[in-house]
């Protein structure tokens, strides 16, 4: 099973915890379900997430649509950066 680990800077570890269980329906009706989520030890300002999805190519196109999108509306919008695990 194929896995997206998303690591994301300055944004506090609870924020993420709320942004992530209010998308939970989007992200399970993508195919993408939240298996864990850790900040950093050594850098307090960076939060890893891991998601278990069933496609890395549609999840890909999905994240790069949403990723465009939220760049179109702010180009200095802080995205996560994804790393695609087979």
């Amino acid at each position: 099973m194929p896995h997206l680990l998303a690591k994301l800077y300055n944004v506090p570890l609870e924020t993420i915890k709320e942004i992530l269980e209010k998308d939970k329906l989007f992200h399970a009706s993508q195919g993408m379900y939240l298996e864990n989520i850790w900040q950093n030890a050594d850098d307090q300002n960076e939060v890893q997430f891991l998601f278990r999805i069933h496609d890395i190519d549609e999840t890909k196109k999905l994240i790069n649509q949403l990723h465009s999108d939220a760049l179109a509306q702010d180009p200095n919008a802080n995205l996560p950066e994804m790393t695609y695990l087979k």
